[in-house]
């Protein structure tokens, strides 16, 4: 039987995502929305660039979760994008009701599956899920260091002109303002990042990782950004299928490690065939870890508004 995954939100993120894992050509794909006929379309579109391209796996698009039946992945990507002046903190009760559905209706057709969610405010939506699937700890996570640590090097690259494929990135913490990129963890071509750049830039290139969803926002003006996050999910289910082991930083559900217990935030984790295999402690000097924390925080104070509306 082959596999099969399952994409919530047939939007920008959800489309392009779909595309992607498509022409990996490893899984049958079904895509989920409300909205009629736009699934459907997206679905059959990219059905006909299958004898172009080269792959032949079963996509379908639909309005009812039914059809996602016995996936083995889910993402959910559904919910209200960002605004020009919005933060992702913003979108928290809007979403809220959108992902609490998503969720029961996918554990009621798939409960067996690994949630990824992409869906923001992340580490608050990742939360959700995981209370209202009841799923354990390493089947629900969230897409957000992977995208975070690529805009990361993507800056770090243009700032030294250097390949992108030399630099590596990290970035810990909430998927907000509050994350926390890591410059000593950061290399380009094994070299720190801390040898080759002044102080004054390598600040200047974490301010703008931290703003870089604000920044698409606001060029787009109607949108948000869809080509990197989902790449960045793409990554993670290659790692999950691939049984990879892969190393990634993933909103991951902490019981004590970092200090963090009872919330999502990101942190590198070990990915494999049952999703967050083990989650990689890193040590942090006091400041990275008061960082890390002050961003976990902020994940709390979402997570408790979030649950007082919900009572």
């Amino acid at each position: 039987m082959r596999r099969k995954i399952t994409i919530v939100g047939a939007g920008n993120v959800g489309g392009t995502l779909a595309q992607r894992l498509a022409e990996r050509n490893f899984a049958d794909l079904v895509l989920i929305d409300v909205v009629e006929g736009l699934p459907q379309g997206k679905a059959l579109d990219l059905l006909e660039a299958g004898p172009v391209v080269g792959y032949d796996c079963k996509i379908v698009g639909s309005n009812h979760y039914e059809d996602s039946a016995k996936s083995d992945i889910v993402v959910i990507t559904s919910g209200v994008a960002r605004k020009p002046g919005m933060t992702r903190d913003d979108l928290l009760y809007t979403n809220m009701e959108i992902i609490k559905t998503v969720t029961q209706n996918i554990v009621k057709h798939s409960p067996d599956c690994i949630i990824i969610m992409v869906s923001n405010p992340l580490d608050a939506m990742a939360q959700l899920a995981h209370h209202v699937s009841r799923f354990p700890k390493n089947r629900v996570l969230g897409m957000a260091g992977v995208l975070d640590s690529a805009r990361f090097r993507t800056f770090l690259g243009m700032e030294l002109n250097v390949s992108v494929t030399d630099t590596h990135g990290f970035v810990l913490g909430g998927h907000g303002d509050t994350m926390v990129p890591l410059p000593r963890y950061s290399t380009v071509a094994g070299v720190p990042i801390t040898e080759l750049l002044p102080k004054e830039s390598i600040e200047r290139l974490v301010a703008r990782t931290q703003d870089g969803g604000a920044e698409i926002v606001k060029y787009l003006k109607t949108g948000s950004a869809f080509y990197a996050p989902s790449a960045s999910v793409a990554q993670m289910v290659d790692a999950i299928f691939y049984d990879q082991k892969k190393i990634l930083p993933c909103s991951a559900y902490l019981e004590g490690e970092y200090g963090i217990n009872g919330f999502f935030v990101g942190v590198p984790v070990k990915l494999g065939k049952n999703g967050v295999e083990e989650v990689i402690e890193i040590k942090l000097t006091p400041d990275e870890k008061t960082a890390l924390h002050n961003s976990s925080k902020a994940v709390k104070e979402l997570v408790d508004l979030m649950l007082t509306k919900m009572k």
